[in-house]
């Protein structure tokens, strides 16, 4: 039977078994179960519970006095289920079939608790708790999401023209890169160009020598010298210029865009010359990747080079995507949204992240089940590129700029997690309401966690 019950539900009944022990009751009663949920109600049901001044202590007196003749003689090392805990379960297994649900949840037994037993309603209407409203709160908890072959936070972006970034973030934070813009800037004063092109910044990094990423590409055939002696035989710009942009040639605006993209998936709060390289790369045009295609340069070669070394370093939200990634994958699918990153942020196991969620009594099997209700299974290739939806480039945004206030050279599971909880709306959201927490709770929890640390 509970291979059907979420880890949270089985918690609250084992707690109903041990109060009835505790009591030293003969048997499991629905009153027990009652007094369990109080005492580990958590989100909504707290609230619901908090609203009429429910206090376990409170409860407790009650249900010690409705079962006060109902001892047990001896002292057993499990408490038996009653029958009208049974069918209290069973009722409950129904209810959760019923609301479209795969599982049993926290909820359910919730609900059920006040509706099975009479004394458990005299119990809550002695503290005037609103019985009606908070059922009709519970049901809309648990009713299940309508499954959709296409994720639901999935938009179809077929616009190529290249999105607005800020370049002011380009070249504030690290002093690396800073001074790589310098050079390539300087670079463009020195030539015939008024606009700064994919050349230029490459170059800058070709020359930056103290950097490992140049270090790798001078390994692999690309130095400055034999860059600038290709650079020097190319007779047009043309393929910067596919589109209209000031600042930037369109081209290095992709190549920069994509760099901040990679070091946001890659855990860093700063764009380093890896990130350019990487973000050439995958623009595939402008000056400078027609001269490396012109050195017979393999793409892939660099890119698994450049990795690398970052992976070795395991940067803690570069596990996180990766794992986001392979739980969609999981569910046949080939876009990560916020539930993913979710789900990365619990597999990933150790970070402030897990363990606020942990704290709530979150465990990476309930938040799946919950997530797999709201998003089913798809049927997309498992050889396609997996993409972020535009949501879950926004918690990306969100949890880098809240690594660079903190002034953290990496983005860590706390940030991933409170950019989540700035998204109301996100699939992540619906599933961490549905399992009982709020955005207020978890913002509490990693400050609270931050500060054990500090």
């Amino acid at each position: 039977m509970f291979e059907k019950f979420t880890e949270k539900a089985i918690n609250v009944i084992t707690e109903a078994q041990v109060q009835s022990k505790l009591m030293h009751n003969a048997s499991v009663q629905p009153e027990h179960l009652l007094l369990a949920i109080v005492k580990q109600a958590k989100g909504i049901s707290l609230k619901l519970f908090k609203n009429s001044k429910v206090t376990f202590d409170e409860v407790k007196k009650e249900v010690e006095n409705k079962l006060r003749f109902e001892k047990s003689e001896k002292n057993p090392s499990t408490v038996p289920f009653s029958d009208e805990f049974k069918n209290l379960l069973k009722n409950t297994l129904d209810l959760a079939s019923k609301s479209g649900n795969s599982y049993v949840l926290f909820e359910h037994l919730f609900i059920s608790a006040i509706s099975e037993s009479s004394y458990n309603e005299r119990i809550l209407e002695h503290f005037k708790f609103d019985i009606p409203q908070a059922k009709g709160i519970l049901f809309k908890l648990v009713q299940k999401k309508s499954k959709k072959l296409q994720h639901p936070e999935f938009e179809d972006s077929k616009d190529v023209e290249p999105p607005d970034v800020n370049t002011a973030n380009l070249f504030e934070d690290d002093e690396g890169t800073s001074k790589i813009f310098e050079r390539a800037f300087s670079k463009l004063a020195d030539s015939t160009y008024e606009i700064l092109g994919t050349e230029q910044i490459i170059s800058a990094v070709l020359e930056a020598k103290n950097f490992e990423t140049s270090k790798f590409l001078e390994e692999n055939g690309i130095n400055s010298d034999i860059f600038e002696e290709k650079l020097a035989q190319q007779t047009s710009r043309q393929s910067e210029y596919d589109i209209n942009r000031v600042v930037f040639t369109p081209s290095a605006f992709i190549m920069m865009d994509l760099a901040l993209q990679t070091a946001k998936e890659l855990g860093s709060s700063t764009i380093k010359p890896e990130h350019i390289i990487l973000g050439l790369l995958k623009a595939k045009r402008g000056v400078a990747y027609d001269i490396f295609k012109s050195l017979d340069v393999n793409d892939d070669h660099l890119v698994h080079g450049i990795l690398k070394p970052i992976e070795k370093q395991m940067p803690q939200s570069l596990t996180i995507l990766r794992l986001a990634k392979k739980e969609a994958r999981r569910l046949g699918r080939n876009v990560v949204g916020t539930e993913m990153l979710l789900l990365g942020v619990m597999s990933e196991g150790m970070g402030v992240g897990f363990k606020v969620l942990n704290d709530l009594e979150l465990t990476l099997k309930d938040v799946r089940q919950v997530v797999e209700e709201i998003i089913g299974y798809g049927n997309e290739y498992y050889d396609k590129e997996i993409i972020f939806t535009k949501r879950a480039k926004k918690v990306l945004e969100v949890a880098w700029q809240k690594a660079k206030k903190h002034k953290k050279p990496r983005i860590l599971a706390e940030h991933l997690l409170y950019a989540i909880t700035t998204e109301p709306t996100s699939v992540a959201m619906k599933a961490l309401e549905q399992l009982g927490v709020d955005a207020v709770e978890i913002k509490q929890g990693i400050l609270k966690e931050i500060d054990r640390n500090s």
